[in-house]
């Protein structure tokens, strides 16, 4: 018996662990928790494009709206808790794979790391909020994306840097757009027992507001993009000053009720993956 063959089991035994219900329940309260966050951003957004200004549309946003709601301190660090999960349910994917014939392989793996990556950033930043540092996680977008760009353009390389930055996240947002747009979700859901009316819901939502979420990070590229040509770092926006940038286009602030009403629409595509999606 050879050394390959020795690990097969604990491998098994890994992956297992990994699809425990604890995992399971961890990533469906994750989907939960960014539908609240894709929710309340798409809300503040068609706010300001009717005209409202106030609070700006981004997580920091959202965190301060639900800070001002009753039992607001629960609010928080279950939406902390529940993105925390969803950065361990990435981790146990990254680790030992995701459901799927495919989920083993490197390219899979790598991209839940990325993912896992990023919801650890997302949930600190919530959690820090909770526990009361509000600059950790209501601070602005667009500041904040001023300040790493800034910091990046003084790296040797750094026009360099900022800019394949840049032109990462158009590519990811084409990404996530077309893949959208195709209903690569499909292949994730738990087919039996869905009802047409469900199928519908997830369609509309995951499609709209797939795109929609692809747009705005294509958007926020194309500005990162523009301040590392420009070496301007105040160029670079955050959600915020993107989504107020659609507002300035020809299409004036239709667009941007498009792309807000989209966010919108994920918010509750996250509600449904809660529920039907395979984990």
């Amino acid at each position: 018996m050879n050394a390959r063959t020795l690990t097969v089991p604990g491998r098994a035994r890994a992956r297992r662990a990994a699809n425990s219900s604890f995992v399971e329940a961890a990533a469906r309260w994750g989907f939960v928790a960014r539908g609240v966050i894709y929710l309340l951003v798409g809300a503040l957004a068609l706010h300001i494009a009717f005209g409202g200004s106030g609070r700006q549309a981004d997580r920091g946003g959202a965190l301060t709206q639900l800070s001002e709601q009753p039992f607001s301190s629960v609010l928080l660090w279950a939406l902390g808790a529940g993105l925390t999960g969803m950065a361990l349910w990435r981790l146990s994917e990254a680790l030992f794979g995701a459901a799927g014939a495919d989920g083993h392989k490197a390219r899979k793996r790598l991209l839940s790391a990325g993912r896992c990556l990023f919801y650890g950033f997302v949930a600190y930043s919530v959690l820090a909020f909770a526990a009361g540092e509000s600059s950790s996680g209501s601070g602005s977008s667009d500041r904040q994306s001023q300040d790493v760009t800034a910091r990046a353009l003084e790296l040797p390389g750094g026009r360099w840097i900022v800019g394949l930055a840049g032109a990462g996240i158009v590519a990811a947002g084409a990404w996530i757009a077309v893949r959208a747009a195709l209903r690569k979700y499909r292949k994730h859901l738990k087919q039996g027992g869905m009802s047409r009316r469900t199928r519908r819901l997830i369609d509309v939502t995951g499609v709209a507001g797939g795109v929609a979420r692809g747009v705005l990070f294509a958007a926020l590229g194309v500005f990162v993009l523009s301040a590392a040509l420009s070496y301007e770092p105040e160029k670079a926006k955050g959600f915020d000053d993107t989504l107020r940038s659609f507002a300035e286009t020809p299409a004036g602030p239709w667009l941007l009720v498009l792309v807000a009403a989209g966010l919108v629409l994920f918010g509750i595509f996250s509600f449904a993956m809660a529920r039907v999606r395979r984990v």
